[in-house]
């Protein structure tokens, strides 16, 4: 029995009641929520004083930046650093803000904060949006979330601010640094300087300070509150041991390959130092996963380097994270099932742990309904756009996995394939969480049906 049907057995007094509070569904008030939370941010960019020129950015502008920033993607249609406002980048990063974190999380807090119990509908909403079957882990939960946030974002906006503040008066340094702390640990990949990071391209403390941001703001919460209440690597859950070793595969597997294959081309890393090669490559292969910082001009990038970060793009962060993606979770579980297939194993096994069915199956939903989900968003742009077939893919797997990266087409695309955008940067936000939420309800039958041979492969 899920935990929303224990709750609802417990309270007895209650069971008539469930088809109306739960009418709507978890999945559908977590997506309102975020609707709403785009509407408030639009009406905000589209006011004069968020705009630096006369008049606004417009309404349908202000819309895809809002629609970005509360999905944490970080695509834009319009120069952040030159026509944006002090408030309009405020606004910005606080959808940025309350994208990442969820305003589940700050309901919760609040709810709790006034003293009062959540009721049986917030309760089964909490488990959808922080993907838990436990309410008892609910509040600690959120409150870790919070306090992990907050700690994080102050020691990298000091850093940032403290080393910036050498070419920056320490005003402006202070808010570029809490900026870009809130983006970068969000993973949003919203820059407030001109061309992104560039110019910051042979900046060790820079580049590692940010990365660093989007490493521990897309590894998942729930692996970093493991890590801080058990602190040894023999205690640590399979989970949270699987996620750090396949973070750190992946990051290295695209800093290497970054490295290798643009090292001949001048138009990326081929006229840069040794050490500024490196730094490059290594941001270059961190913010593929779903923050989408960059320091080169990724337009310029081989086929081959747009393709594996395109790979890492469709992979993102972990779950519980401020990343998106199909979650390195679900990718390590598919590797898992096709090793056990391999193998001719009865049950898929990571360190040691027998996998569910159910868990498997999941996972191929996910990444099945996510990859037709690019095909039809593809198809579009190509109906739509005279434009390169990979720049258009490029653009679709960066606003599905919420990245944000772009080869510089965004602002230049057509009002019919910015809709297009937005809807799949709505769905990359939003529509892993219904997906699991629906197949996580189990529907009892007593008819079972004849097998019958259905070949495949």
């Amino acid at each position: 029995m899920s935990e929303p049907d224990k709750l609802y057995a417990a309270h007895p007094t209650n069971r008539f009641a469930r088809p109306l509070t739960l009418k709507a569904g978890p999945p559908l008030i977590l997506a309102g929520g975020f609707l709403v939370l785009i509407i408030i941010g639009t009406v905000l960019l589209t006011l004069p004083a968020a705009s630096t020129t006369s008049g606004s950015i417009g309404a349908f502008n202000a819309l895809f930046m809002a629609t970005s920033a509360v999905t944490v993607t970080g695509l834009s249609v319009v120069d952040t650093a030159s026509s944006l406002t002090i408030f309009g980048k405020t606004t910005l990063v606080v959808l940025v803000q309350l994208g990442g974190l969820g305003f589940v999380t700050f309901a919760i807090l609040t709810s709790l904060a006034l003293g009062r119990k959540l009721s049986l509908q917030e309760q089964a909403v909490a488990l959808e949006a922080f993907n838990q079957t436990s309410v008892s882990r609910i509040q600690r939960i959120a409150f870790a979330v919070i306090k992990i946030t907050l700690l994080i974002e102050l020691l990298v906006a000091a850093v940032l601010t403290l080393w910036w503040t050498r070419d920056l008066p320490f005003t402006a340094a202070l808010t570029q640094g809490v900026f870009h702390a809130v983006t970068a640990f969000n993973n949003s990949g919203f820059a407030f300087f001109e061309h992104s990071l560039a110019r910051f391209s042979g900046d060790a403390v820079t580049i590692l300070t940010v990365t660093t941001a989007i490493i521990l703001g897309g590894i998942g919460f729930s692996v970093l509150y493991d890590v801080g209440q058990q602190r040894r690597w023999q205690t640590l859950p399979p989970y949270t041991k699987t996620i750090l070793v396949a973070t750190l595969a992946l990051n290295l597997f695209g800093f290497v390959m970054v490295w290798l294959l643009e090292v001949g081309n001048a138009r990326t890393l081929g006229e840069l130092s040794v050490g500024d090669q490196a730094l490059a490559a290594w941001l270059q292969s961190v913010t593929a996963r779903t923050a989408g910082f960059t320091t080169l001009d990724v337009s310029q990038l081989r086929d081959s380097t747009t393709l594996i970060l395109m790979f890492l793009m469709f992979i993102g962060g972990g779950s519980l994270s401020t990343a998106s993606g199909i979650k390195v979770g679900t990718f390590i579980v598919l590797l898992a099932a096709m090793w056990s297939f391999i193998k001719q194993r009865r049950d898929v096994l990571i360190l040691k742990r027998r996998i569910e069915p159910e868990t498997v199956q999941k996972a191929l939903a996910l990444v099945m309904v996510t990859t037709l989900s690019a095909f039809a968003a593809v198809f579009l742009l190509t109906l739509f756009e005279q434009r390169p077939f990979i720049d258009l893919l490029f653009e679709v797997i960066s606003a599905l996995s919420t990245t944000g990266m772009s080869r510089h087409i965004t602002p230049e695309l057509s009002a019919p394939s910015k809709v297009v955008i937005m809807v799949v940067m709505f769905a990359g936000r939003v529509g892993p969480l219904t997906l699991v939420y629906t197949l996580a309800k189990r529907q009892h039958s007593r008819v079972r049906y004849p097998a019958t041979e259905f070949p495949v492969g």
